[in-house]
């Protein structure tokens, strides 16, 4: 369809919320207005076919649809149009009545308004006539009265004068009136309105003897005055009162500053007395009465003082029980308190009275001020040295919260001197003391935790010291008690493993508990804890860095000092202890530290990030303190069964030795031993990796001559015509095998702790017997020996040919050494050690 039906379409659609609006742009769009009202600029359209054009003709428009048009489209273009005209008819009746409803009432609106200004016009004329006559009449009268108003003024002026005259003559004797009334405010008044006169007049003889009087009367009010102000018995207002009209009276205003300020001062420092004595409980009683005295006798700083203030009991005995908050709460509830209430008294008596035009002129206000600032400061220094004096004796760390409750209670009342002395210096001071006292609190909890820890290893290590139990059970005594006392056998750990969790246990306890003591400086209802230092600082270098990173660096130090050779603190140190702590210490590299800061960082969190200790750091050195550990005990123990060895070898005659029948005791002694930290070790650490065992590790009778070449190597040896093709056999032998490093760092296993103290025993056994002289019964004492080592110890090695090397070299250096060697028969040898 063409553009003009497509245009009739859309004007058809005559609902919808926007109908109101279609229709008022029909109306625009009638006459050529646009959106804002104003006429278009559109060239009128030359179609004749434009039904929306002025040209528009309609016998050419019916013959184009004609031409153009099927019948049907004929049909829905006649329906169109008239659903258009229907539209357009009810929007034309629409706007109609609008239209006329308004015409209406603006009608309406006219007609009123017409009514109204003609009455109000009536209104108006009436009252321009009445203004009228009022003028006449007011002219009239001011024309009868000329001649009397010269005279009226004339004596009214008279009038006034003589009122002044008589007030000037009556004025000493309402002075002596108001003198004996104590009316002394009325009496100022008075003589300050007749000064300036009798000063202007006082030439004359009437006048000075007047102002002689008035001067007398005034410096015995003024004297009066001043004895009130020292008495300071009165109440504030009346005590006000007086200072302002001594300034009035041109007293000097700085005098009576330092007078009040003395006055205030003795009543301040016997506070400080009071409190002075509570920490030196040495004070002697009669100076406490004096200072009780001195308080009572200089309640005259303030009215205000003497009314409001807690009156204070005499205390004739300190005592030195007082805790921190009832110090605190008697500091605050009479020195801070009276230090406010004379804040307030000086500010109102000097500062604000001295605010008018007159005593300001003279710089009072800037001159009063200076001095409170001065007085302020010298008393709260005074004050502060005492209460950190105090906070310094409070040495237990049992109950923090009292001292925090103290501190919270401190520096909440130093915010009411903020209040009263703005630009005082008080308040941070006294926040800076809390801030030292926290900072001190945390040390002592460091040192505390310190303390419980060695404290801690001190019950282990007498739990140790007592008699052992079977080596099976491992059973260890009397270290139950860690936190304090002794347990009893029944609750005591009866284990490495008992003794270890409980050490631990308790640690991370005490740990906690420390941390929820010290969270209480940070707890939101306590108004220092808002400060930037206890948001961040405090969280973050003091309690992570300071206590908590401070106490696992501590742990670790002072585990590692437990290595230190034989002679010093670690020779006398129990190998089960220096086990558990080194196991202690991988524990706190694999979990316990990663806890320990992650609850201090949950609990603590720090607003502003400074740099930290990482977490690795710390375990990085918790792991290393477990290796020195775990190596010293390697070595402590490897030394003990070494020494059995050593004194076995070096005691014993072996070249007149009698034939061997059994194994010797002490070499049942180190499999023993060496069972006994077998279990030990495996109560902690896991078993390990060992290299496969050979399918005859059970069955060898005597690893030294297992092998043709061994045997051949031996027995060439046993020969004397050839000691040099055993020495060189031997030496090719060491070239083709696998060196040994004897004090190697061992790994956290069973298996390879136990491989260290083995070689390490067998090593100083090899060392031992190089040192000495074998007869032929020496050199199969050594034989029978080191088979039945052979056959125990490989079981706790990683590689038992570790052993069978050591235990050859064994036998191969007694047979070089050996003067008559002549082996025993392997037969006889497993007898021997199946016997034994």
């Amino acid at each position: 369809m063409d553009d003009e039906s497509g245009s009739t379409v859309a004007m058809s659609e005559d609902s919808g919320p926007d109908r109101r609006r279609r229709v008022h742009g029909m109306l625009k769009l009638y006459y050529g207005l646009n959106e804002e009202g104003k006429a278009e600029d559109h060239p009128a359209s030359l179609d004749p076919c434009d039904i929306n054009g002025p040209h528009f003709d309609p016998e050419l428009f019916l013959n184009k649809l004609r031409r153009e048009c099927s019948l049907a489209e004929l049909m829905d273009q006649e329906t169109c149009m008239v659903k258009q005209i229907r539209s357009l008819d009810s929007d034309m009746q629409t706007l109609v009545y609008e239209n006329y409803n308004k015409f209406i009432s603006a009608t309406d609106t006219i007609r009123k308004m017409k009514n109204d200004f003609k009455k109000m016009e009536d209104e108006m004329d009436c009252l321009s006539a009445n203004m009228a006559a009022i003028t006449e009449f007011s002219a009239s009268i001011s024309g009868t009265l000329q001649d009397q108003h010269t005279q009226i003024t004339k004596l009214s002026g008279v009038h006034t004068l003589l009122r002044k005259l008589q007030f000037l003559f009556e004025l000493p004797a309402r002075l002596n009136k108001c003198l004996e009334l104590q009316a002394y405010s009325h009496a100022v008044k008075s003589h300050r309105r007749a000064r300036c006169v009798l000063q202007q007049y006082s030439h004359l003889p009437s006048f000075k003897g007047i102002q002689d009087d008035c001067h007398a009367i005034m410096d015995k009010l003024a004297q009066e005055l001043r004895q009130k102000f020292r008495d300071g018995g009165s109440s504030a207002k009346d005590l006000s009162e007086c200072v302002e009209l001594l300034l009035q009276l041109d007293e000097p205003a700085e005098e009576l500053c330092d007078k009040f300020l003395s006055h205030a001062r003795s009543r301040l420092e016997s506070d400080l007395q009071g409190l002075e004595a509570e920490i030196n409980p040495n004070l002697s009683a009669s100076a406490t009465r004096d200072a009780s005295a001195n308080r009572l006798s200089s309640s005259a700083c303030s009215g205000s003082l003497t009314d409001n203030s807690p009156k204070l009991s005499i205390i004739l005995s300190p005592t030195s029980n007082t805790d921190i908050l009832e110090f605190i709460d008697r500091g605050c509830n009479e020195f801070v308190s009276s230090l406010c209430l004379v804040i307030t008294s000086y500010q109102e008596l000097f500062i604000n009275h001295a605010q008018n035009a007159e005593l300001a002129s003279k710089n009072i206000p800037q001159m009063a001020n200076g001095k409170l600032h001065v007085f302020v400061n010298d008393l709260a220094d005074r004050y502060f040295s005492l209460v950190e004096r105090r906070i310094q004796e409070e040495k237990g760390v049992a109950d923090n919260s009292l001292l925090v409750r103290a501190l919270d209670r401190f520096h909440r009342r130093l915010q009411a001197v903020s209040k009263l002395l703005p630009g005082s210096g008080v308040p941070n001071r006294g926040t800076e003391i809390v801030i030292r006292a926290a900072t001190e609190r945390v040390k002592q909890y460091l040192s505390a935790l310190q303390s419980f820890y060695m404290d801690s290893l001190t019950d282990v290590r007498q739990a140790l010291a007592t008699p052992r139990l079977s080596v099976a059970s491992a059973s260890m005594t009397g270290s139950g008690a860690l936190l304090g006392g002794t347990a009893s056998g029944r609750d005591a750990p009866t284990s490495l493993p008992d003794l270890l969790s409980s050490l631990s246990a308790s640690i991370l306890n005490q740990i906690k508990s420390v941390l929820a003591s010290v969270h209480l400086f940070t707890a939101k209802d306590i108004t220092f804890s808002n400060k930037p230092y206890f948001k961040g600082e405090f969280c973050s270098q003091g309690v992570r860095e300071s206590l908590v990173v401070n106490f696992i660096k501590f742990i670790c130090q002072s585990s590692r000092q437990f290595c230190e050779s034989a002679g010093d603190k670690g020779g006398s140190t129990p190998p089960a202890l220096l086990l558990l702590l080194s196991h202690l210490c991988l524990d706190y590299e694999t979990s316990t530290i990663s806890y320990i800061l992650t609850l201090t960082d949950e609990q603590f969190l720090a607003q502003h990030h400074t740099p930290v200790t990482p977490v690795t750091t710390l375990c990085a050195e918790a792991r290393e303190a477990a290796q020195k550990l775990l190596n010293h005990y390697v070595k402590v123990q490897g030394l003990i069964i070494s020494q059995m060895l050593r004194k076995s070898v070096e005691t014993r005659d072996w070249v007149n030795t009698i034939e061997p029948r059994n194994v010797r005791a002490v070499m049942k002694r180190v499999v023993e031993d060496t069972t006994s930290i077998d279990v030990q070790v495996g109560l902690l650490y896991e078993e390990g990796v060992r290299k496969a065992h050979s399918s005859d590790s059970s069955k060898r009778t005597f690893s030294v001559y297992s092998s043709s070449r061994q045997q051949a190597r031996y027995a060439a040896s046993y020969t004397p015509s050839a000691p040099m093709d055993t020495n060189l056999l031997s030496n090719i032998h060491k070239l083709f095998s696998e060196r040994i490093d004897i004090f190697s760092s061992v790994e956290f296993n069973k298996v390879s702790v136990m491989t260290g103290i083995i070689k390490i025993s067998l090593k100083t056994f090899l060392e031992c017997v190089r040192l000495r002289t074998f007869g032929r019964y020496g050199l199969q004492q050594i034989q029978v020996d080191c088979h039945y080592l052979q056959m125990y110890l490989w079981r706790f090695v990683s590689d038992e040919n570790l052993v069978h090397f050591l235990l050859d070299e064994i036998v191969g250096s007694s047979a070089h050494r050996c003067l008559d060697p002549a082996p025993m028969e392997q037969s006889v040898i497993e007898v021997i050690c199946e016997r034994g």
